[in-house]
């Protein structure tokens, strides 16, 4: 049970992070939005709601308790989420005049264009939504073997009595 609590505590800081880059990024494309027109903005709205609940949830549930680690339903909408925040930033990537989808010589640390913000935000969304669905995977392995019942060695309950054998 410990490795599956610390793969779960990796993971939620994994969740954290990545949702946290794309907060970043998406409300510095929203600023964009604002100030000069570019960009789009429903897109960018959807994928920072879903980058601040999932920076939420994933604080929250990195307490390590089991029940952290079951919320498997909610790690399948979260992954189902990321996957569809990760299509609408690839799919408004190709109004952009970017060139491929593909080309990511681009990203810098500091500085750089709108394209290779634009690249990490889809990178780190990406990943984000293989870390919940990871999650939820953890979540459905533990929840079997927390109901599996537990043999016994047939004594019933006479731990510390003679046995009749």
């Amino acid at each position: 049970m410990i490795v599956s609590r610390m793969v779960s505590l990796f993971l939620r800081f994994a969740q954290f992070v990545c949702s946290a880059i794309v907060l970043g990024l998406v409300a510095y494309f929203l600023h964009q939005r604002d100030k000069y027109g570019v960009g789009p903005l429903g897109r960018s709205i959807y994928t920072e709601i879903v980058a601040a609940l999932s920076v939420i949830f994933s604080l929250i549930w990195m307490i390590p308790t089991t029940s952290s680690i079951i919320n498997y339903a909610t790690d399948l909408f979260f992954s189902a989420a990321w996957f569809a925040a990760f299509g609408a930033l690839v799919d408004w990537y190709y109004d952009v005049n970017c060139g491929s989808i593909w080309h990511w010589g681009g990203i810098r640390f500091r500085g750089g264009n709108y394209c290779s913000k634009w690249n990490a935000a889809q990178a780190f969304s990406f990943l984000a939504a293989i870390f919940w669905f990871a999650s939820f995977l953890l979540g459905i392995i533990v929840y079997h073997k927390l109901s599996r019942p537990v043999a016994t060695d047939g004594t019933h309950g006479r731990r510390w009595r003679r046995s009749h054998v």
